[in-house]
């Protein structure tokens, strides 16, 4: 099937690196106008995209209200939101501190909140509006010493069943992407060459991490008409990592 998303108006925050980026370019592929931002603008990104370009501070309401002025003011509209900021650390958690854990989660939870949030108007007047939700295989099983991460990465399951069901009415629907180990500049120093990366590498049955590109249909299918009826609910790209038991 080919998505053909030329009338769409997509944002993605967190668009200028690693999994943000690759759904970005993927979406923009299928025709769709894409605004990619973070903290800071990336010309390549900008003009790969040929949009607009605008840094975003996900811990800011009023620069997230400044992003949906400024695509509104350009494009006029907005079909498509995807949250993919996020950020992590690794730490015994009897060592993390208050605001460790509240600088993550006002990233990862109350960041996509506030996205959420501010594209609500827009996304209800497009009459089709569709929100993917980064989430990550650590809100279903725990990895050592990123609880924090973790916990976060269960809201994001939450929050997205919640807007699902809730914003359905309008028309609006709300759905959350599950990579399985992607090496990106988020988790780089965590998988390459250490004894967790090997662990990883042996819990997955494909026997490989991921490329980025391999998120990419999934992620534009769930931003499209062909994903009209799913709402709430959650796509796992993971090589089989959630599924698998003993693999030796």
């Amino acid at each position: 099937m080919t998505i053909d998303l030329s009338s769409k108006v997509a944002v993605v925050i967190g668009g200028t690196s690693g999994i943000g980026k690759a759904i970005a370019l993927g979406l923009h592929a299928s025709g769709a106008t894409v605004v990619a931002t973070g903290r800071r603008v990336i010309p390549e990104v900008t003009e790969s995209l040929g949009t607009i370009g605008v840094s975003t501070d996900v811990s800011s309401t009023e620069s997230i209200q400044a992003l949906r002025d400024a695509v509104l003011a350009e494009y006029g509209r907005i079909d498509i939101l995807v949250n993919a900021a996020g950020v992590t650390f690794r730490k015994p958690t009897a060592e993390v501190s208050d605001d460790d854990w509240a600088t993550l989660f006002d990233t990862n939870v109350n960041g996509m909140l506030r996205a959420c949030r501010e594209f609500y108007e827009p996304l209800k007047a497009s009459g089709s509006g569709r929100i993917l939700n980064i989430a990550s295989l650590s809100s279903f099983v725990a990895f050592h010493e990123v609880a924090a991460y973790g916990a976060s990465k269960s809201a994001v399951l939450a929050l997205t069943k919640s807007l699902g069901s809730e914003w359905a009415k309008f028309g609006i629907r709300t759905n959350a992407l599950v990579p399985g180990v992607f090496v990106t500049d988020l988790n780089r120093e965590l998988l390459n060459g250490t004894a967790r990366g090997q662990e990883l590498l042996t819990r997955t049955p494909l026997k490989r991490f991921g490329e980025v590109s391999e998120l990419v249909p999934a992620a534009v299918f769930l931003c499209s008409d062909g994903a009209s009826f799913i709402t709430g609910t959650s796509l796992v790209v993971d090589g089989g990592f959630l599924a698998s038991g003993v693999n030796q």
